[in-house]
């Protein structure tokens, strides 16, 4: 039987969660996935007060003996740990909860009310999609299926001094 990306994640992630988690951290993401000629395993971190590089590190050297001895890959690939940084993609129902009422970027497939990207804050969210408050006090509702990306928004020139 063949494993697939996404069983490969899956089955990745199940092996590392309690493990990441009993060292303090949230697993926010797990992917396998082909960047150029190379296959990556990416983990992504978070907690509180922030992931550094000696979080990353830390928990790179409790998961990786874990994944070789399962050995859930069959092929050469690279074992990558980060933090899911400011505007990080939002992808699982709890991302999406913990981002009520936070702002966020929907970049979409193709547009919606003429427009392909939105900013706003996320009001709400459902098996089919979500709804955006934007700026101009209109609410924007945007299925699941029409969203590319949908990315927490972090406002860089706000921290312009």
């Amino acid at each position: 039987m063949s494993k697939t990306k996404g069983n490969i994640a899956s089955s990745v992630r199940a092996l590392i969660a309690e493990p990441v988690e009993k060292l303090g951290y949230t697993l926010w993401d797990v992917e396998y996935v082909k960047d150029g000629p190379y296959w990556y395993l990416r983990i992504t971190i978070d907690r509180e007060e922030g992931v550094d590089i000696d979080d990353c590190e830390k928990v790179h050297r409790t998961i990786d003996p874990l994944i070789d001895e399962a050995d859930p890959i069959e092929d050469p690939y690279y074992l990558e740990v980060s933090s899911p940084g400011l505007e990080r993609e939002l992808k699982e129902p709890w991302h999406y909860e913990k981002y009520l009422g936070r702002a966020v970027t929907a970049k979409l497939f193709s547009a919606v009310a003429g427009q392909k990207s939105y900013t706003g804050a996320l009001e709400a969210y459902d098996a089919e999609g979500i709804t955006l408050g934007l700026r101009s006090g209109e609410k924007q509702s945007l299925p699941f299926k029409s969203i590319s990306k949908l990315t927490a928004y972090y406002d860089y020139e706000s921290e312009v001094q």
